[in-house]
């Protein structure tokens, strides 16, 4: 088992992660008809394309000894109706200040794209990957 959820009522759930008994709370969003006060299902669907995309990196990273510590990833939804569901999903990548070689930005580049949740996301949901290199 991988993890466990329990419905706590108004919406909101207490996520487990078996290994570990770190847990998460989810809430419905504001624009349906929850509160809002926690990360919702979708976002969590959003966030875990940028965690993925960046662990696969570091794994890249630490293969060839390239540092990316302090890198960020800012996430932005994008949500469609009829059905209700995320049609977009657009990450920037902002990559630390180092003088990194064109090879390694395009391994790094290509490590981010191929991460397991690029692949298992809908088709039909729109990734925007943005990587700033330069900042």
């Amino acid at each position: 088992m991988t993890s466990k959820i329990t419905y706590l009522g108004d919406l909101r759930t207490e996520c487990t992660h078996i290994r570990s008994e770190q847990t998460i709370i989810t809430d419905a969003p504001v624009d349906n008809n929850g509160k809002g006060e926690a990360f919702s299902p979708t976002d969590l669907t959003a966030t875990s394309l940028g965690t993925c995309m960046i662990t696969i990196m570091g794994i890249s990273a630490r293969n060839h000894e390239i540092n990316i510590d302090g890198a960020t990833l800012e996430i932005t939804k994008h949500m469609a109706a009829d059905p209700r569901r995320i049609s977009k999903i657009e990450v920037k990548i902002v990559m630390p200040l180092h003088p990194y070689s064109d090879i390694e930005k395009k391994l790094l580049e290509t490590a981010g794209r191929t991460c397991p949740v690029a692949y298992s996301l809908h088709p039909d949901i729109e990734q925007v990957l943005d990587f700033v290199w330069d900042n």
